[in-house]
C-alpha cells in the first residue's frame, strides 16, 4: 500500500517541531486499509529542501523554530484541505492515497511537493518526496497506469513567478528502486484565461479556505463568452466579466438577477454570495477547485467550488 502527498497550499494549524524520526512519526502506527484523513494529517514527512529532519504533523500543520531568535520567519509544513484519490501506484493490486500538503520558509514562496508514503506491517514510511513547484496550482489529478498526474497552473517563461499561467500535465511514476522518476507529458503546454474555466458548471463549496458553505441552498457559478452567470441561492443571477492584464486577473461587472423573494435563510445565503461575487477580482484553483479571490472593504477571501460531476455518462 503507497499513500502520496501533494503539497499545494497552506492552512493553518498549531503543531510543534519534531527532531528526530520518532517524533515525526515515521514508522508510526497505520491501518493496512486506506488511511483516513486524520491519520494523514497527523503522519510524519521528510525530504523538503532545506530540512535535514523529518517533520511531523499535527493536525495538519509543522512549525518549525524561527531562523532567527526572536523572529516570525520560520519553516512550516502544511496538510492542504480534504483532498484524497485513489488509485494502484506499485501495481500490488491495491489502491493508495493521494493527499495535498504546502512548504513554505517565510518568505513569498509557497512550494509544492509530491511525497510518497509506503503501508507495511500497519506502519507508515515516507519513502520518497518530490518538489513540483514553487506557487503551482493543481487544478485536475489522477492516476492513470500507476502514474500520478497533475494538470497543473504554473509560471511560464514569461510569467512573473506571482502570477502564473502556463497550463501543463506533469507526472511521475514510483520506480522499483524507490523514489519517483517523471514521465513526459505528450500534451503542449496552453495559456490560461477565462475559457479555461468555461463549459463546466461549478458549484460553491466554500466561503473561504476555513469555512465551508452550505450544500443548500446550491450556489453555482458558470462561464461563457465573457459572462459569468448561475444560482445565487434564490434567484438565477449574471454578470460581465473581463480579463485583467496578468494572468488569473479578472474585473466583474454589476450583477443582475431575477427577483424571486425566497425564506430569509436562503435570501442570506444569496446577499452574501452576491456581495463576495461582485469584489471578485482574480480565479485561480486551489487542491483542483476553483478559487475566486475577492477583496471588499480592504478584506480580502477566497471562495471555492468544486465542478460538478456528472450524473450519467455523456451519451455520443
Amino acid at each position: 500500500m503507497v499513500i502520496v502527498a501533494l503539497a499545494l497550499a497552506c492552512q493553518s494549524a498549531g503543531g510543534p517541531a519534531g527532531s528526530n524520526e520518532e517524533e515525526a512519526g515515521i514508522g508510526a502506527s497505520g491501518s493496512e486499509a486506506i488511511p483516513t484523513l486524520d491519520e494523514l494529517r497527523n503522519a510524519g514527512y521528510r525530504g523538503f529542501e532545506g530540512q535535514e529532519e523529518p517533520v511531523a504533523l499535527v493536525n495538519g500543520t509543522w512549525k518549525g523554530e524561527p531562523f532567527e531568535e526572536g523572529g516570525a520567519s520560520r519553516p512550516e509544513v502544511h496538510f492542504v484541505g480534504d483532498f484524497m484519490m485513489h488509485g494502484d501506484l506499485d501495481g500490488d493490486g491495491s489502491d493508495e492515497t493521494v493527499v495535498l500538503l504546502s512548504e513554505s520558509s517565510g518568505g513569498s514562496g509557497t512550494y509544492l511537493y509530491l511525497a510518497v508514503v509506503e503501508s507495511k506491517g500497519g506502519k507508515l514510511d515516507n519513502v520518497a518526496t518530490q518538489l513540483v513547484g514553487d506557487r503551482v496550482q493543481v487544478r485536475g489529478a489522477k492516476i492513470d497506469d500507476g502514474e500520478i498526474l497533475l494538470d497543473v497552473l504554473r509560471s511560464g517563461p514569461t510569467d512573473a513567478a506571482c502570477c502564473p499561467g502556463e497550463l501543463a500535465t506533469v507526472g511521475w511514476k514510483l520506480s522499483s528502486g524507490g523514489g519517483l522518476t517523471e514521465v513526459p507529458s505528450s500534451e503542449e503546454p496552453s495559456r490560461f484565461s477565462l475559457e479555461t474555466i468555461g463549459g463546466t458548471e461549478w458549484v460553491l463549496r466554500a466561503w473561504a479556505i476555513d469555512e465551508t458553505a452550505p450544500a443548500e441552498p446550491e450556489v453555482t457559478l458558470s462561464y461563457q463568452e465573457g459572462r459569468f452567470s448561475g444560482k445565487s441561492g434564490c434567484n438565477n443571477y449574471f454578470a460581465s466579466v473581463e480579463q485583467g492584464e496578468m494572468p488569473g486577473d479578472v474585473s466583474v461587472g454589476p450583477a443582475g438577477a431575477t427577483r424571486m423573494a425566497c425564506p430569509e435563510p436562503l435570501m442570506a445565503v444569496e446577499t452574501r454570495y452576491l456581495e463576495q461575487f461582485g469584489a471578485v477580482n482574480r480565479i485561480g484553483f486551489v487542491a483542483t477547485q476553483l478559487a475566486l479571490s475577492y477583496e471588499k472593504d480592504g478584506v480580502g477571501g477566497v471562495m471555492l467550488f468544486d465542478a460538478r460531476e456528472s450524473d450519467s455518462p455523456e451519451t455520443p
